[in-house]
């Protein structure tokens, strides 16, 4: 193979400072004109100016000095490096100058830059185009030749020649608006604030709008599919409600006209945070009042909260390079439980974050093949692995632990120092931490650098605990905690801010310190010697805690008590299981503490239980005493069973709301009879209309029915799918088709999910429902090799592929599987995909290895049941 040659950042001779962009997207043949003059300052004498270019043809380039002087430019692409070069007869002088070209493009079909969606026309019931962009990370030079990094902003003045039936929008309000000498609308938009090409968005097609004014008089426009604009309520009431929040969090009022938020046909990601005009899946902003499900509602307010917390970190302070994407992700990802739980507070949405951020980021973080938050990034195919549970979870993770330890006050005055003093320009992670440490007077860079800096993080490790008096003298040290189990040689340290409760009063802090080295002696004052202590508590310090066993069985008691808090519960069983993952403990014992959660009723430890639960069915799925442990699963499930029910009670919590569909689809899964009868019922009487299943059980009634039906089955819920219009309910069924235990029918959900049928943003999710089950994970698996030359033209290097991949082989269990995985990905090599490579197949060894270890205690465990 040749040397790969080295990725250069683009030179700095020359800085763009105002586009003029003109586009006419042509919906018919799906192409777009374009024209643009940039206004630019050159810094150095140049004979050449290069820029980013891909899948555009460029002519008529033309510089025009500060003199008046023209001078013709040739131009030279380089497909394989995404770049335009103009050259010039004679060198160019420093000073301003303004460089103007035409080009062409398609309106491709790959859900990046300016590509085209596919809907059914309310007015023609023809199938018909919109055009929509989706710059992030670096695709904004697929539609106009442009500086495409985030460091080089500039202000975006964008014209748009459309149809006369379509609504055209930009980042900012129309200023004026006129008709061409072909009838066509053309739309000027006002010049943008500075910002980066990645946040530029346009979008054409036909849609509705509903709207409204923030209470700080923001013109607030949530745009939908024609006919559904009564989807968009919830959306609207949550963007107006907390555009006036954040202004009074940050202390910096939201600094555009107007924010529109639309609901596009054909999305790769869930939303995108545009300046003013954020793009969303329809699954994550349109909500049906019937047939939409709580935990929907749910991820809407929490997507809104998260796009429109990006307007301030993100688009008002960008990062400067792709290394530090965290700050843009890990802090939205933070500050959306704050706008949810300010709306929402009946959600609980801080004790769910454990199990929805922060698990899932201990969990990708303690393999080798993990990365740090601060991962450096050199060329552009590597930046879409990062948008990953790293950069997000861990992220948000991190920056919780953070507000814990500074506090509320010293964080906001932190915020809001930090958004000023950059405000329309490019930072570094360091210069958080500096406006961090200047607002609380604590030592936050030295501290989150050990966090940010450095891969995976430490279990904390109880060596001994003795009562002194009235007092109890507690031994901690720290080491990096891996996965595998295996010993770090990197002696990573961490600074680690530790808290403490007591069994006298487990919901406040009793002591607070920071572990500075790897090991050090607390002494903890006046606790009786009958108290049990607890490190963690809230589970707000991204770390593992071993206890020592006659510790661990302590807190027993108060998990069946439910005297110890639900963040509590879930942090003592999820240490212990990633304990036995990595074969500190084993899983029998494990399985011997979820069996003490019996009578457990809160929604978010159910979510833990269920998680642990379902890992350990992944890795038993192909083993003869399956259905032992299903056997297992529905007694520990059947007091919640009753408890819960089918039908939705008067005034019960959100929570409650939540738990009913994850017992029901639990149970499912494993072989309720009673379940699946009820299922069957509730099924038929959904299909001749007689009663309509509620929208927070379909998914598990779906599931639950296919699980035991046949050929028959498959095809009525084909038939609801081609029937329906809802993107939520469509999803809901396509995801269920997976949990059919026929081979053959698991083969024709495969090829369904590649075909006309279904949307290329939906197709890998069937691929994956597929594989989460022992019988379709090789059918999968095989299915994706036979068809990956069609996987990678549908999403060519984007986030939905690597997700594929992901999903779908790391539940593997065998060294075998583990080859197979790398020698193919050996065979078909695919730039940007390496460390998803690596993280998969790193997950089937880890699970070889601990089903190798604990397969017979577990059988054994269970035939005593």
């Amino acid at each position: 193979m040749a040397e790969k040659k080295p990725f250069e950042r683009l030179p700095k001779t020359v800085k763009p400072s105002h586009y003029e962009l003109f586009l006419h997207p042509d919906l018919k043949t799906l192409t777009f004109d374009g024209k643009e003059t940039v206004k630019i300052e050159i810094l150095s004498a140049v004979n050449k100016i290069v820029l980013h270019a891909a899948d555009l043809s460029i002519k008529d380039a033309v510089l025009t000095l500060a003199n008046g002087e023209t001078v013709t430019s040739e131009v030279s692409l380089t497909p394989e490096d995404e770049l335009a070069t103009f050259s010039f007869p004679k060198m160019l002088p420093p000073g301003p100058a303004s460089l103007s070209c035409s080009f062409v493009g398609e309106l491709n079909d790959k859900m990046k830059g300016f590509y085209r969606s596919k809907y059914i026309s309310s007015a023609t019931k023809e199938e018909t185009y919109a055009a929509v962009t989706q710059f992030e990370a670096t695709d904004a030079r697929r539609c106009f030749p442009c500086w495409d990094e985030p460091a080089v902003k500039a202000i975006f003045s964008i014209t748009l020649c459309v149809q006369p039936n379509r609504v055209a929008l930009s980042n900012m309000p129309v200023v004026e608006e006129s008709t061409d000498a072909n009838g066509n609308k053309v739309l000027k938009f006002a010049p943008t604030p500075v910002m980066s090409t990645y946040l530029v968005a346009v979008v054409v097609g036909e849609f509705d709008y509903i709207e409204d004014k923030s209470d700080d008089g923001v013109l607030v426009r949530v745009y939908t599919p024609v006919g559904k604009s009564d989807q968009g309520k919830l959306a609207l009431h949550i963007a107006t409600k907390v555009l006036p929040f954040y202004k009074e969090y940050f202390k910096i009022a939201y600094p555009l006209p107007k924010l529109d938020l639309i609901a596009v046909a054909d999305f790769s990601a869930g939303a995108m945070e545009n300046w003013g005009l954020i793009t969303f899946r329809e699954s994550c902003v349109l909500v049906d009042e019937v047939n939409s499900s709580t935990s929907t509602r749910q991820w809407v307010a929490i997507v809104v909260g998260h796009e429109i917390a990006h307007q301030w970190f993100g688009n008002l302070v960008t990062m400067e390079w792709w290394t530090d994407l965290w700050l843009n992700e890990g802090y939205a990802s933070f500050t959306e439980n704050f706008c949810v739980d300010h709306l929402f507070p009946e959600m609980d949405i801080w004790t769910q974050f454990v199990t929805s951020e922060h698990i899932k980021a201990l969990e990708l973080d303690a393999m080798k093949n993990s990365h740090p938050i601060e991962v450096p990034i050199g060329h552009p195919s590597e930046i879409d692995e990062i948008f990953d549970n790293i950069s997000y979870y861990k992220g948000a993770s991190v920056i919780r632990m953070l507000h814990r330890y500074i506090g509320d006050d010293d964080f906001r005055k932190g915020m809001n120092l930090y958004l000023t003093r950059h405000s329309y320009s490019n930072t570094f992670t360091e210069d958080l931490w500096l406006a961090l440490e200047e607002a609380s007077s604590k030592p936050v860079k030295d501290l989150m650098s050990t966090w940010t800096k450095q891969m995976g993080f430490p279990l904390i490790n109880i060596e001994s605990c003795k009562q002194v008096n009235n007092s109890r003298e507690i031994v901690l040290s720290q080491s990096k905690f891996c996965a595998d189990g295996s010993i770090d040689d990197q002696n990573s340290l961490w600074l680690v801010p530790l808290s403490f409760s007591k069994s006298s009063a487990p919901t406040e802090e009793c002591f607070k310190a920071v572990l500075k080295g790897p090991k050090a002696t607390f002494t903890i004052p006046n606790i009786e010697a009958n108290e049990w202590i607890k490190l963690n508590p809230g589970t707000y310090g991204f770390y593992r805690t071993k206890y020592p066993r006659e510790l661990l069985q302590q807190f027993v008691p108060s998990i069946e008590s439910k005297t110890l808090p639900p963040l509590d519960r879930i942090g003592l069983l999820d240490d212990l299981f990633a304990l036995v993952t990595s074969g500190k403990a084993s899983t029998v014992t494990l399985m011997e503490l979820i069996l003490a959660m019996i009578n457990e009723d809160n929604y978010v430890v159910w979510s833990t239980i269920s998680n642990c639960l379902g890992k350990i069915s992944v890795l038993i799925s192909s083993t003869e005493f399956e259905l032992q442990y299903h056997k297992f699963g529905r007694t520990l499930l059947s007091k919640i069973y009753e408890k819960t029910g089918w039908t939705k009670k008067a005034n019960e919590s959100h929570l409650d709301t939540l738990l009913r569909p994850l017992v029901i689809g639990t149970l499912g899964l494993y072989g309720d009879e009673r379940v699946i009868a009820e299922a069957k019922k509730k099924f038929e009487e959904h299909i001749s209309g007689k009663a309509t299943i509620p929208a927070d059980l379909r998914s598990a009634v779906y599931k639950a029915v296919l699980s035991t039906g046949d050929e028959t089955t498959f095809e009525t819920l084909l038939k609801l799918y081609r029937k329906e219009e809802l993107h939520e309910e469509k999803e809901r069924i396509s995801n269920s088709l997976g949990a059919t235990r026929k081979p053959e029918l698991l083969s024709r959900a495969l090829e369904f999910a590649i075909s006309d049928e279904v949307r290329a943003q939906n197709a890998a999710f069937i691929v994956i429902s597929v594989g989460l089950r022992a019988k379709g994970r090789e059918l999968a698996w095989e299915f994706i090799k036979n068809n990956w030359k069609t996987f990678q033209n549908m999403y060519e290097n984007g986030p939905l592929l690597i997700r594929l991949v992901n999903r779908s082989t790391e539940n593997f269990a065998s060294e075998e599987k583990a080859q197979d995985v790398e020698s193919f990905f050996k065979e078909n090599p695919w730039p940007g995909f390496e460390r998803t490579i690596q993280q998969s197949v790193e997950s089937i060894r880890l699970n070889a290895a601990w089903l190798k270890r604990d397969r017979d205690s577990i059988q054994e465990y269970l035939s005593k049941l």
